[in-house]
């Protein structure tokens, strides 16, 4: 099984591939609607990598994936812009999760 990234800018897909991770940058809902289903489609796809921007600019089609099929695991990583999620949010889905405030 093997990573790919979707990103929505070259920054995040220059360090991926530095890593030595395949992806493709897009910029519109109808491209990320085709190379989603391009990830899907192939096998070798274990974990398909997203950026937080993309995902949270088309929720829909990303949920989507999420809820209906087991394989590839959608993973939501920061770009360079940083993580748009508050800085305890560890800590906000410990609380949720199991109603104890650490």
């Amino acid at each position: 099984m093997r990573m790919y990234l979707i990103s929505d800018n070259v920054d995040t897909y220059t360090g991926m591939r530095l890593a030595g991770v395949d992806g493709v940058i897009i910029h519109s809902k109808k491209h990320l609607k085709e190379q989603l289903d391009k990830a899907i489609s192939d096998k070798t796809i274990g974990v398909l990598l997203i950026t937080e921007k993309l995902s949270l600019e088309f929720p829909q089609i990303i949920n989507d994936v999420k809820l209906n099929r087991k394989l590839p695991l959608i993973v939501e990583i920061p770009d360079r812009h940083g993580t748009g999620r508050k800085p305890d949010f560890i800590t906000s889905y410990v609380n949720e999760a199991i109603g104890v405030k650490l």
